[in-house]
């Protein structure tokens, strides 16, 4: 009798290996349908983050290209704001010169009325120039104080303006696009103070 171990059977059977016979076993309809939706899950997934991806990235270049677009604007707008400051104080210059002049008057000799009338001409024309160029003269007088824009001078008491209110501008606000060139230099109202007791009269307390 043949007792090696390692001995080989002809007439004996091997057994498939587990794995290898679960292999070999095809999966049932429902197997491969719950297999099917399970990939095709991951694939959702993987799908909603690239797309989250790419948002995330497209927004983020559109951020750079507006913030770049803006930046490239205000350096065109503002680049020229030291000559417009500049121009701003020749305007002022101009004005004051025309306000030097005398009063018009009836009989006042004729070469003064040219050049009175020669001089405004030539404000009117100074300022639409720069209007048209972004610069803006404006008049605070009658509106309320706005330290963005006003650089208040002095307080009067008025019974006439409203406390807060600018009675009285020495200079108009320019502006250049929006941005503050030069504040207009203002009298701010206030209420007027109570008037208070003699120094020397005492209050009756008896009635």
């Amino acid at each position: 009798m043949n007792t090696d171990p390692h001995s080989h059977d002809p007439t004996a059977r091997s057994e498939p290996a587990p794995d290898a016979a679960n292999a070999n076993t095809p999966l049932s309809a429902e197997q491969l349908m719950q297999a099917a939706t399970a990939r095709i899950a991951e694939l959702e997934t993987e799908l909603a983050e690239m797309k989250d991806r790419w948002i995330r990235a497209e927004a983020e270049t559109s951020n750079v290209r507006a913030r770049g677009h803006r930046e490239v604007n205000d350096a065109r707008q503002y680049a020229v704001q030291k000559f417009a400051t500049d121009i701003v104080e020749a305007a002022e210059n101009l004005k004051r010169g025309i306000d030097a002049l005398p009063a018009a008057s009836h009989g006042e000799p004729e070469i003064l009325v040219k050049v009175r009338e020669g001089l405004a001409g030539i404000e009117r024309s100074f300022t639409g120039v720069l209007e048209r160029n972004g610069i803006q003269k404006t008049d605070p007088v009658g509106l309320p104080f706005d330290p963005n824009l006003h650089q208040a001078m002095a307080e009067q008491d008025s019974e006439v303006h409203a406390p807060g209110t600018v009675m009285q501008a020495w200079t108009p606000s320019w502006t250049l696009h929006g941005r503050l060139l030069k504040p207009a230099m203002v009298v701010v109202a206030k209420a007027p103070t109570a008037e208070l007791p003699a120094s020397g009269a005492r209050l009756d307390t008896t009635a």
